[in-house]
């Protein structure tokens, strides 16, 4: 257990560290008790032979061996904290942007409201914060504020009991106008030019974008209570209530392990659709999933279209939509 390279060897196999900086590293892990020195008469590391036994001068792993376990349970801790973080930032910056989109929609419907601005230059300044690396405490701070502007600005806008939504036809006219009622089925259809030819029911989320990383997610058209209405499965999965985005998002995170959905395949899709279009896709195959053989693999195969710019969520609920009126 003891191993004796040289500092030039070490750096080499650190990708050319400096010496300094790994000298700090070792003293570092002999500090926490992770390696043992065992230094020869004249401080260098080697092996010396004596008959059939050897004497080895330099780094004892023993430690570190000892200790395995408790290190890879201290790892696992710390990748399920930076998991948990990292979970939770997405649903502030979701959450965020429907404060935004609440402010702009209240704007319309009641204008002069003192309201829309405070909501307007909360989302602003969380959106300055989510360009810096904030700790879960901050996190579910911002969070904890979010969810109380939320629900004051949707009875501001609704009211504080909020009507059981309309599903007929007409409430959904403007976006039936391009969809085939005979062809549709799960399958999204094919947009050819996605974005760029400027696919009728997504919108790019300009205002606010987090400069941490691009903002390439599409925001879609399509009403939420449309999705929750077409799934209705959903809720016997998931007892929150789901009256924002970021709520439908915690609902897919809540349901896709049980689905099959790899938390790989999961974070692919919101990478090329969206975290609010990759939630639409999900729930609307939890709707449909005993006729689904591979639902990771259907997830990655709708991935690969929304990457092509190819990827449609608004025909996927139509099509449920439609199967809801015909039963």
């Amino acid at each position: 257990m003891v191993v004796f390279p040289s500092n030039k060897a070490i750096c080499e196999r650190l990708n050319g560290m400096p010496c300094s900086t790994m000298r700090r590293h070792l003293a570092r892990l002999v500090e926490a008790g992770l390696l043992m020195r065992r230094d020869s008469p004249n401080g260098k590391r080697y092996v010396r032979k004596h008959g059939d036994g050897r004497v080895a001068f330099g780094f004892d792993l023993s430690p570190l061996y000892c200790r395995s376990e408790e290190v890879a349970r201290a790892a696992e801790a710390v990748r399920e904290v930076e998991g948990r973080v990292r979970r939770l930032r997405e649903v502030v910056s979701l959450m965020r942007r429907d404060l935004a989109a609440l402010a702009e929609f209240g704007e319309d419907i009641q204008p002069g409201l003192g309201l829309w601005d405070q909501l307007r230059d909360k989302a602003a300044l969380i959106a300055r914060a989510l360009r810096r690396k904030l700790a879960i405490e901050e996190l579910s701070a911002y969070r904890a504020d979010l969810e109380a502007l939320l629900d004051h600005a949707r009875n501001v806008i609704d009211g504080p009991e909020t009507e059981e939504m309309n599903t007929n036809g007409a409430s959904f006219e403007r976006h039936h106008h391009n969809s085939n009622e005979e062809s549709i089925d799960l399958e999204p259809a094919l947009e050819k030019g996605g974005a760029a030819a400027g696919a009728p029911d997504v919108e790019t989320d300009v205002p606010f974008a987090d400069l941490e990383e691009a903002d390439t997610r599409r925001v879609p058209k399509i009403p939420l209570h449309l999705v929750i209405a077409g799934c209705p499965s959903l809720k016997t999965f998931y007892q929150g209530d789901i009256r924002h985005w970021h709520q439908l998002f915690d609902a897919a995170c809540h349901v896709r392990p049980a689905m099959g959905i790899s938390a790989s395949a999961w974070e692919e899709a919101q990478r090329f659709m969206g975290p609010e279009q990759a939630s639409i896709v999900v729930v609307a195959m939890l709707e449909r999933f005993a006729h689904i053989r591979s639902p990771g693999g259907y997830l990655r195969a709708l991935t690969s279209k929304a990457a092509a710019g190819e990827f449609s969520c608004g025909p996927m609920v139509m099509a449920l939509m439609s199967r809801r009126t015909a039963a």
